[in-house]
């Protein structure tokens, strides 16, 4: 599970593994130890319609809808997004990079823009 923060902006990227774990235990957890402190991000399943967040305890908690993880896991929907008061909140699957990078993409879905020869 990758975050992306910019401004008002939140995004969760999943891997294929993270959704399965997801749909399994109802949540995940990452963290990122600081030389004091550490930030926690987590993805928790809710039975509310809409994705909220909140930040207590330097933890980010997403909170996703049963329903919107059951249409990750069972249908090519890509993601979902929601815009509340302060917040844009984004969750979705993490595609394999069109360019060469470092990082180990075997967990990653498939990108559809990639050219299949």
């Amino acid at each position: 599970m990758k975050i992306r923060i910019k401004g008002n902006s939140l995004r969760y990227r999943l891997t294929r593994s993270d959704i399965s774990a997801l749909a399994i235990n109802g949540s995940l957890k990452e963290q990122t130890d600081f030389l004091e402190k550490s930030l926690i991000y987590a993805l928790t399943t809710t039975q509310k319609n809409v994705m909220t967040a909140e930040f207590i305890d330097n933890t980010i908690t997403l909170y996703l809808p049963e329903t919107m993880l059951d249409k990750l896991v069972n249908t090519a929907t890509v993601g979902f997004n929601h815009t509340d008061e302060k917040l844009i909140l984004l969750v979705e699957k993490d595609f394999t990079c069109l360019d060469n990078v470092v990082e180990d993409q075997s967990d990653n879905y498939p990108n559809p823009l990639a050219i299949v020869s």
